[in-house]
């Protein structure tokens, strides 16, 4: 009886999230120019506090109707010349992939999620053997007693899952991979 080999163990090999995966307008979830578009920001941070210049950010959420269909063009392709073109700028597709910048600063363009209080985030950073996920729980929509996960979690770890509002649809929402010694680490969900 031949028995086959365990599984390899999963290796750091990057980043090279900048080289593939980020698509143009990719933070552009929202149509151009719809007045009900929020912008959602932030820095990921390591466990020393610094930002992570080579992060990569997945978002989805239904549409402000509820509805999770989502519309295709986040990847579309020209017929032509078979470049990747984008989204139209028309369609709300309820996916986002934007990768952070040198200060490890990250920007998404959307609309509000209809349904859920949240935007379900997925990052994907140097060191992680696996992504993780989270959520960015939007203020006015999220009655935190009422929302399940929120009304779980002590106070200090909450906040973590909180946006902070700083203008008018304007919301800045870090990720922190590991306590810093002065905040906490964003919380992190697993799913089976």
């Amino acid at each position: 009886m031949s028995t086959s080999p365990p599984p390899t163990a999963s290796q750091t090999v990057g980043p090279f999230y900048g080289y593939a995966l980020p698509f143009a307008g990719g933070g552009d979830v929202a149509p151009a120019g719809h007045p009900d578009t929020i912008t959602l920001h932030g820095t990921v941070h390591d466990g020393a506090g610094a930002p992570i210049p080579d992060a990569l950010l997945e978002f989805w959420q239904p549409a402000p109707d509820g509805s999770r269909a989502g519309a295709p063009g986040s990847l579309r392709r020209d017929p032509v010349t078979g470049a990747v073109i984008g989204r139209d700028g028309l369609a709300f597709t309820g996916f986002g992939r934007v990768a952070a910048d040198a200060d490890g600063h990250y920007l998404l363009r959307t609309l509000p999620p209809g349904g859920v209080p949240y935007i379900s985030v997925c990052v994907f950073a140097r060191g992680l053997l696996h992504h993780l996920f989270t959520r960015a729980y939007l203020p006015e929509l999220t009655d935190v007693d009422g929302e399940p996960l929120l009304a779980s979690l002590p106070p200090h770890r909450r906040a973590t899952l909180l946006a902070v509002p700083e203008h008018e649809r304007v919301y800045r929402f870090d990720v922190r991979l590991q306590a810093d010694g002065v905040h906490e680490e964003t919380v992190f969900l697993a799913f089976e």
